[in-house]
């Protein structure tokens, strides 16, 4: 498996769309940082950006990317190779050249003029969303055969994830709000990996105050280590329920 996932890798590390997804990356976070002369404030302006374009680049690349190599794939199914296999190494080439993007895009700024908890935090966030997102596209071109309806279908996921459902927990927080929602604040944000790294992230700065009526909830809870172990815990789940099902769709469907 390793060496079908480096042949994997070697292969979308030439490819262009990775290598402008890592200019592009450093441009911005670099910029940011030279032109901020507070490092919180580029920390925050890059963590808006980071949260709506790195879902987006990781879940469309990752299902194009499957789409692409379907005829690789069948290749691959004709020589003694299990399923799992060959599904793990596409996922691992895909993963680690985005995150491997991600980490030299923003990483190499964020260690040069952030090195600290917040950075690293940011850091940490940007892997597991890539990986993450990465996992939902394999899942989605898995259960479609038809490329027009897979990338559909990952566009929903994002549009949901890093729009709608921020609308959606608002919503039921203001229209709840005479009850006691302490042990629901959790719940709500183990259910979106995109704003469990915001509130990961976000507590770690000066800035809870943004987070306005909900910001003592999220201390309480997410401020603690329990909290620490509850973001990464759910955000390791999330890179793997999906996979998980992706597999076991992808060693029962005839190809």
């Amino acid at each position: 498996m390793l060496k079908l996932s480096r042949y994997v890798l070697y292969d979308i590390v030439r490819s262009k769309i990775i290598i402008a997804y890592t200019l592009f990356l450093f441009l911005v976070s670099f910029s940011l940082f030279q032109l901020e002369e507070n490092e919180s404030k580029a920390i925050l302006s890059l963590l808006n950006i980071i949260l709506i374009v790195l879902p987006l680049v990781s879940i469309v690349f990752s299902t194009i990317h499957y789409y692409n190599s379907y005829e690789f794939i069948e290749l691959m199914l004709s020589q003694p190779l299990s399923r799992k296999r060959i599904l793990l190494s596409e996922f691992f080439g895909v993963a680690m050249s985005l995150s491997g993007a991600f980490f030299v895009g923003v990483g190499i700024p964020v260690l040069i003029f952030s090195f600290n908890s917040v950075g690293l935090s940011l850091l940490f966030t940007g892997v597991m969303l890539t990986i993450i997102f990465a996992s939902l596209a394999f899942l989605a071109s898995v259960l479609s055969r038809d490329k027009a309806k897979g990338i559909g279908v990952t566009l929903l996921l994002w549009f949901y994830f890093t729009l709608i459902y921020d609308g959606l927990v608002l919503m039921i927080l203001f229209s709840f709000s005479d009850y006691p929602l302490e042990k629901i604040i959790p719940v709500l944000s183990a259910l979106n990996p995109v704003d469990l790294g915001r509130i990961f992230i976000m507590l770690k700065m000066d800035v809870s105050a943004l987070m306005g009526v909900t910001s003592a909830m999220y201390q309480d809870f997410f401020g603690s280590f329990i909290g620490v172990l509850f973001t990464v815990g759910v955000m390791a789940l999330w890179a793997i329920i999906p996979l998980r099902f992706a597999l076991l769709v992808f060693n029962k469907k005839d190809i």
